[in-house]
């Protein structure tokens, strides 16, 4: 993360538009910020939500509300709740999401 010449600035979140991102089961809904090359995002999981994808990109995650598990290509299963985070680097253990009861995250990469 770089953001290096960049000033101070505020996001309120509910007022930028979500982008719909559907996984094999359920949906993601991103409000992003983009600054450079580092992404910001809050990302709504609904409830059955399972990626349709294995992730190699580096994120620091957050979990602001709900119930996430997190799978890692190395059979792995990390449960996190409310108040937990995970960090990988990019090309690390490559990991998909999901949510039996939905998700509310905050996420750098």
């Amino acid at each position: 993360m770089d953001l290096l010449g960049h000033a101070f600035t505020t996001t309120d979140w509910a007022s930028l538009e979500p982008t719909i991102h559907t996984g094999t089961t359920g949906e993601a809904r991103w409000r992003t910020q983009q600054i450079g090359d580092t992404r910001i995002r809050m990302v709504d999981y609904t409830p059955g939500y399972l990626a349709d994808h294995w992730c190699s990109r580096g994120h620091v995650l957050f979990v602001l509300d709900g119930t996430l598990e997190t799978e890692l290509d190395d059979g792995r299963l990390v449960t996190l709740s409310a108040g937990q985070s995970y960090q990988v680097g990019t090309g690390m253990e490559a990991h998909r999401s999901r949510t039996e009861a939905g998700a509310r995250l905050f996420i750098v990469d």
